[in-house]
């Protein structure tokens, strides 16, 4: 029971930090934002932002609002130390990364660097081609929440 408690606890603190949900009357809203990764027609990993605010008022739990459910398969906690590197690597599984402490980077084609903070919420979709770079970095353990995703 007490480690279904803190599942819930972590990702409800996850939806918090990085999906930007409750917000006083008045005050700007933050979007949900997810850096997806994919992989091109040239075969390299490419990053887009993505920007999606179509959340929801859920009338029966006040001040909330909500996105459509995502259908998850398992979650896993990680934990990786300062100066851990994964070299080139395409994604295992079509998965949600969140980062919950801790500091990393992710390379893709290009040389182009993620920056890896708290909050930062990854689509990770790369799963053919030539793949990307995992880093910790920083002075402490990152610690990163993997959702896996539900075949579509």
């Amino acid at each position: 029971m007490r480690s279904r408690t803190l599942v819930l606890l972590v990702m409800s603190s996850s939806f918090f930090l990085g999906w930007g949900a409750h917000v006083l009357a008045g005050r700007r809203r933050t979007p949900v934002s997810v850096i997806r990764l994919y992989t091109g027609s040239d075969g390299e990993t490419h990053a887009e932002q993505i920007t999606d605010t179509r959340l929801t008022s859920d009338p029966a739990r006040s001040g909330l609002e909500v996105s459509e459910p995502i259908k998850v398969t398992s979650l896993q906690f990680v934990r990786t130390s300062p100066g851990w590197v994964r070299d080139w690597h395409a994604g295992e599984r079509h998965q949600y990364i969140i980062t919950l402490s801790g500091k990393g980077e992710i390379e893709v084609s290009g040389g182009r660097k993620i920056a890896l903070d708290p909050g930062t919420v990854i689509l990770e979709e790369d799963s053919t081609g030539k793949g990307h770079i995992s880093r910790t970095t920083g002075t402490e353990d990152r610690i990163a929440l993997n959702v896996q995703l539900a075949p579509r």
